[in-house]
């Protein structure tokens, strides 16, 4: 599996509080078969989670250099999950945020309980300025909940979706569970991720993909959890 979507940067936004916290969720991963891994640290402006592209590229290549030290090979990436706002592009443009591994694919979060004011306009706009828009965990924001026509539309206007692989066993509530099944059933999910927080957390990957092997073939789990993201990586 190939991770677009984790935040294991230490002492970055909501993610481990140290190195060893960092290497942990990194080698968590790596037992559950990820292989490469795109660190995704939150960017919302106007709050603490501001850690600019810089840093985070300073703060990687330490996790990397410890990962070589202790004989672990893993491929890992920077990126980030950008809050939306209306400066998206301006941010781009000074350097402040990144795209999945340096690319046009751009992982965008929406508020979970609440619909952001011209959302749509600037997704499009993002497309229209030649990015290529991932929506981070489509199947957890009320608006999608309430209204699955919601999420027709973002897929019908080119927007990929990025599921949370554990959304499929519940650890997000009944109405993330019931919405990523839909979205499964109706073939829109473009990859799933982690957006993994720390290493104490059960071995959802494996227990997901197990539950989504009822609804995939052994073909179509390789497209989604693999050749999709590569695509990301290789862009």
């Amino acid at each position: 599996m190939i991770d677009i979507h984790s935040h294991f940067l230490p002492c970055v936004d909501d993610g481990p509080k140290s190195l060893a916290g960092s290497v942990a969720i990194v080698r968590k991963l790596m037992a559950q078969g990820v292989t490469d891994i795109i660190a995704t640290p939150h960017y919302v402006a106007d709050t603490n989670y501001v850690s600019p592209k810089a840093q985070n590229q300073r703060v990687l290549s330490v996790v990397k250099k410890t990962l070589e030290k202790e004989g672990v090979k893993v491929n890992l990436y920077l990126g980030n999950e950008i809050y939306i706002d209306n400066n998206i592009l301006g941010l781009l443009k000074s350097g402040k945020i990144s795209g999945l591994n340096g690319s046009r694919y751009l992982l965008v979060e929406l508020p979970l309980d609440e619909e952001y004011p011209n959302y749509k306009d600037i997704l499009r706009d993002l497309k229209d300025a030649g990015g290529k828009v991932i929506l981070a965990h489509p199947e957890r924001y009320a608006i999608i909940q309430k209204d699955f026509e919601v999420a027709k539309e973002l897929y019908a206007a080119g927007v990929l979706l990025q599921c949370n692989i554990a959304s499929i066993l519940g650890k997000y509530g009944k109405g993330a569970k019931k919405t990523v099944k839909k979205l499964i059933k109706n073939k829109m999910v473009f990859t799933f991720g982690s957006d993994i927080h720390h290493a104490g957390q059960k071995d959802e990957i494996l227990l997901a993909q197990k539950k989504l092997s009822k609804y995939y073939s052994e073909h179509e789990l390789q497209q989604l959890l693999v050749k999709n993201p590569s695509r990301i990586i290789a862009a």
